[in-house]
């Protein structure tokens, strides 16, 4: 499974999983039979503010 890795300002590239928990609002891996499963829920700009499904809106 992905690990986040530590900061390093000399390293390039490997970034994207550190990027990915910083915008997400939920972020899940799922490790399945062949690879793996990642589910992320990133809250669009013009997007009414609900939980986290969706399915209620404030």
């Amino acid at each position: 499974m992905p690990v986040a890795q530590p900061a390093d300002p000399g390293r390039v590239g490997r970034h994207g999983l550190k990027i990915m928990t910083a915008l997400c609002r939920s972020f899940e891996m799922h490790r399945e039979p062949v690879g793996k499963r990642i589910v992320a829920a990133v809250a669009l700009a013009d997007a009414p503010v609900g939980d986290e499904a969706g399915d209620r809106v404030r």
